[in-house]
């Protein structure tokens, strides 16, 4: 079976054949180890294609167990490039695959795709959903956002531009949910949204398989983690809802005054200097520069940089809580990540999150339930030992045998479609 994967990210392998340096520090890394899970089958061909800064035209690579289909990215995905129709119509012709999977609805390549070479054979699996993050996306007032503004949103666009930007994406989104027949998703969430879009639609079930660094020990224990300490995979958004367990801080403070947060990512909150001079920092950016110094936050916050999976695994362990204050979300794969280590977890109570958290209920809150959040988080930071089946429940929808061979089978029957 020859398989095409249509994705959002160049893979490490491929990134290194072309630099000579491949590394993955940030979203997309679930995508390898399902990659290598489904090229140990003897009866796969994987094709893997993206559009990448990296190179001008098309360029073809051969991995040790994948083919890569690399184009430029141009004037970029965010809105419709028509130019990516004629490298789609190349490549199709190059790897004639059985099955092309799009892996995400965010942008719009995938609906290239389609346009030029048909929806036969094609799945779209769900990762965020743009027609809800454009209701979602704000998480702060009109005003709030008017007194961050900078330059630099002046320049490269505010939180508004944002907002209009996913607008126009969940269009195109609806566009390609309703030209498909398959769609792959995880939760009841994105299968309500999908059958919102298009109630035709051929829905499968499929969950994610993580990185394999978090599938062996060490795991997390109460006696080796940092006492009463918070982690946040990201917050370079408005989504990841950073500005949310800001607010709720000084009421944890005041139970436990030692509290500190560290947030994977870059800090948001230097300034940077355009064209050598000009001071550049993002909205949303100052926003929380504002909030932590009005807050008097400033030695409770630890921006920790972009971070390998080692590396997040070892955030994970060290934390007394993993916190997902997002305004929305599908089913994100740090709270996976964190629960199949044993590490206790808060998270608000948005998209498809509930269906990861049953069994852990008293630790979901509504996103603007500050005073919640505060005490979910003191409730964690009060137990000596976390009681729960979570990691348990990880290990099996996170199973990556199990998910290969569903995902095997999603695509057996799309061929005899």
């Amino acid at each position: 079976m020859r398989i095409l994967w249509i994705t959002n990210i160049v893979f490490p392998e491929a990134e290194q054949l072309i630099t000579g340096d491949g590394s993955l520090k940030a979203s997309g890394g679930w995508l390898l180890g399902a990659a290598a899970l489904l090229c140990r089958d003897q009866n796969v061909e994987l094709a893997v294609a993206a559009p990448t800064k990296l190179v001008q035209g098309l360029s073809v690579l051969k991995g040790e167990k994948i083919r890569y289909y690399l184009f430029s990215l141009g004037k970029g995905n965010l809105k419709y490039n028509r130019n990516y129709e004629f490298y789609w119509k190349k490549i199709k012709d190059d790897f004639l695959p059985d099955v092309v999977h799009i892996h995400g609805t965010e942008f719009t390549h995938g609906l290239a795709y389609v346009n030029a070479c048909g929806a036969s054979h094609v799945v779209v699996s769900i990762q965020g959903l743009m027609s809800a993050y454009r209701y979602h996306h704000l998480g702060l007032s009109n005003w709030d956002i008017i007194q961050g503004m900078t330059i630099r949103d002046l320049i490269k666009g505010s939180i508004f531009q944002d907002c209009n930007s996913f607008k126009h994406r969940a269009l195109m989104e609806n566009e390609l949910i309703l030209k498909v027949a398959h769609v792959i998703g995880r939760t009841s969430w994105d299968s309500a949204r999908v059958w919102q879009m298009n109630s035709e639609v051929n829905y499968y079930k499929c969950n994610e398989t993580l990185r394999p660094e978090f599938y062996s020990g060490p795991y997390w224990t109460y006696e080796k983690c940092c006492k009463h300490s918070i982690f946040l995979s990201q917050a370079a958004y408005p989504i990841k809802g950073l500005h949310q367990l800001l607010k709720a801080l000084p009421f944890i403070l005041k139970e436990y005054p030692d509290t500190i947060v560290r947030i994977a990512g870059d800090d948001i909150t230097q300034k940077h200097f355009f064209k050598g001079f000009i001071p550049f920092i993002s909205g949303y950016g100052n926003i929380i520069m504002k909030m932590i110094k009005t807050l008097h936050l400033e030695e409770r916050i630890c921006f920790v940089g972009n971070l390998n999976a080692e590396e997040m695994k070892l955030e994970y362990l060290k934390c007394n809580v993993f916190v997902c204050p997002s305004s929305v979300e599908n089913s994100p794969n740090s709270v996976g990540e964190a629960q199949i280590l044993g590490t206790p977890c808060v998270c608000s109570y948005v998209g498809g999150i509930p269906d990861m958290m049953k069994g852990d209920e008293d630790h979901l809150y509504r996103f603007e339930e500050i005073a919640m959040l505060a005490r979910c988080i003191c409730d964690v930071f009060s137990r000596e030992a976390h009681q729960t089946n979570m990691r348990n429940q990880a290990l099996i929808r996170h199973n990556g045998e199990t998910n290969v061979k569903a995902l095997l089978n999603i695509y057996t029957q799309i061929c005899q479609s």
